[in-house]
């Protein structure tokens, strides 16, 4: 699955569009290298994303096309 869409399905980001947008801007790396939106997410990666001072840290647990919203923070493991 894309990184962006990713992103959106796991509901660390809101809008597919931001995610992207924040993909471009060099907010959100995989596995420690800086990440395109068009990267594939696997189980095990590590993402870690900057919102302004707070920075996001999260462990890649299952990768699914749609998740309910009650689900989605079983798609991942913050660290």
């Amino acid at each position: 699955m894309r990184l962006d869409k990713y992103l959106k399905v796991s509901r660390l980001i809101k809008r597919r569009t931001v995610a992207n947008e924040a993909c471009d801007g060099g907010r959100v790396t995989v596995n420690g290298a800086p990440a395109k939106a068009s990267r594939d997410v696997k189980v095990g990666d590590v993402i870690e994303l900057r919102f302004g001072e707070r920075t996001v840290r999260v462990e890649v647990l299952t990768v699914a096309e749609a998740v309910s919203k009650a689900d989605a923070p079983a798609m991942y493991r913050e660290i």
